[in-house]
């Protein structure tokens, strides 16, 4: 009897240990980020009102000071960012396209405003034109060549990108740092990307300049969770927010990381409510019709995604949600044609590996498997490393019964799980 005790005392033991060891480690306190959900006020935004309204009223005053466009166009630029309101990205490229006309295309800065804008609203070609216009002109040239190197990276022009990346190269700067952390991470390396990132953090940090400062945290924050490194990106998200309590990207990543990976469906959306009170954008309807579907919530999940293509109705958002778009319609075989029609749009207006994955992913739910391959193995395979991408390639793979290809991208799927989401689990663990 006393034996018999003892083994259930060590067996006991044993699970209660291996229970420890294997639950997932509590990584955010509510007690760090609280005060960021409940704020009254946005410093930021006040400012920019103030800054419209002293303009304005000196551009009413002196109708030909065109240069007070530029001021006004800006503060709504700070307007779009803070609050997620598409009205304001259009205000602005409104004041920067009638200043423009007003220069006659003449002054690189504007042309360049104005590109960065339409970067925003997705209208990469439309961008380029502008981005060559400038470069044309000479004035500036390497701030041009940093924005020929995003807009190249936008549409895919991959050879092109590096060539403007080259002619900006300098290791104490931050612009070329943080671009060269991005050609890294479009080459699916990681830790290099990560590398160089620090670096342009470790010159914010040294200027001690707020706007860098804010940037590379965040930008960290991300890239610390792509490569699993959670308490990395939960501290960068932290510092973000103590430098701009209202930069709600940062709250998004902590939400994330609650949900991904805590797994607290009720606190991930209690922060995701509180960002959506001063920043409405669809895509948070999105991520709680994510952690509907993850609680069994069907009636929720619908619900949310319902909200998302209410708010895509009653604002003409452009291209900016295509790609979301795309992967919702995907999914349902009843709407897997439009999703089709709108792959087939952001493959000729951004030829990117990932819009060209989009194509092949629409291709495949409508069971044309033999054409999403070819696709696939001409524009995706080894020119894009996004998990969700490498997930689609290996639905591909089995639909076409080439199961040997599917196991090693399986295998690193599974290392990416925290960034694909918890609904991933279960399809990841299927491949």
């Amino acid at each position: 009897m006393k034996t018999l005790k003892t083994l259930s005392f060590l067996v006991f033991t044993i699970l209660f240990i291996f229970g420890c060891e294997t639950k997932p480690k509590q990584i955010t306190k509510k007690s760090d980020y609280d005060k960021y959900l409940t704020l009254i006020d946005n410093k930021s935004l006040t400012f920019a009102q103030n800054e419209i309204d002293f303009w304005q009223k000196k551009f009413d005053a002196a109708p030909n000071q065109i240069s007070y466009l530029s001021q006004i166009a800006s503060n709504y630029g700070t307007f779009f960012e803070y609050t997620g309101a598409i009205k304001n990205l259009y205000k602005t490229e409104e004041l920067l396209t009638k200043s423009n006309e007003a220069y006659n295309y003449s002054r690189v800065a504007t042309i360049r405003s104005l590109a960065r804008n339409y970067i925003s609203q997705h209208r990469f070609k439309e961008a380029l034109v502008l981005a060559d216009k400038a470069l044309a002109i000479g004035e500036g040239r390497k701030e041009t060549q940093k924005l020929l190197f995003d807009v190249q990276m936008e549409l895919g022009n991959y050879r092109q990108a590096a060539q403007n990346l080259n002619a900006i190269r300098d290791m104490n700067d931050f612009d070329y740092l943080i671009r060269l952390a991005k050609w890294n991470d479009h080459k699916g390396d990681l830790k290099t990307a990560i590398t160089f990132m620090e670096k342009a953090r470790d010159i914010a940090e040294k200027e001690n300049n707020k706007t860098l400062k804010i940037w590379s945290y965040s930008n960290l924050g991300d890239f610390y969770g792509h490569a699993g490194k959670i308490q990395e990106s939960y501290n960068s998200f932290l510092k973000t927010l103590a430098l701009d309590p209202n930069y709600s990207y940062a709250l998004k990543g902590i939400a994330w990381i609650v949900f991904s990976k805590e797994r607290n469906t009720t606190e991930a959306n209690r922060i995701i409510n509180a960002i959506a009170k001063t920043h409405n954008t669809p895509d948070f309807y999105l991520l709680k019709s994510q952690i509907a579907q993850f609680e069994g919530n069907k009636k929720e999940e619908i619900k949310n995604k319902n909200a998302y293509f209410s708010m895509m109705k009653n604002n003409n958002y452009g291209a900016m949600y295509n790609k979301y778009n795309t992967l919702i319609y995907a999914d349902n075989k009843q709407t897997a044609q439009k999703a089709l029609t709108i792959a087939k749009i952001e493959v000729n207006h951004r030829p990117t590996p990932d819009s060209s994955d989009l194509l092949a992913w629409a291709y495949l739910n409508l069971g044309q498997n033999k054409k999403a391959l070819a696709i696939a193995q001409n524009h995706v395979i080894g020119k894009s490393f996004e998990p969700k991408v490498q997930y689609h390639l290996a639905m591909i793979y089995k639909a076409n019964h080439l199961i040997e290809k599917v196991k090693p991208i399986k295998e690193e799927l599974l290392f990416s799980l925290y960034e694909l989401g918890p609904n991933f689990d279960k399809k990841v663990n299927q491949l």
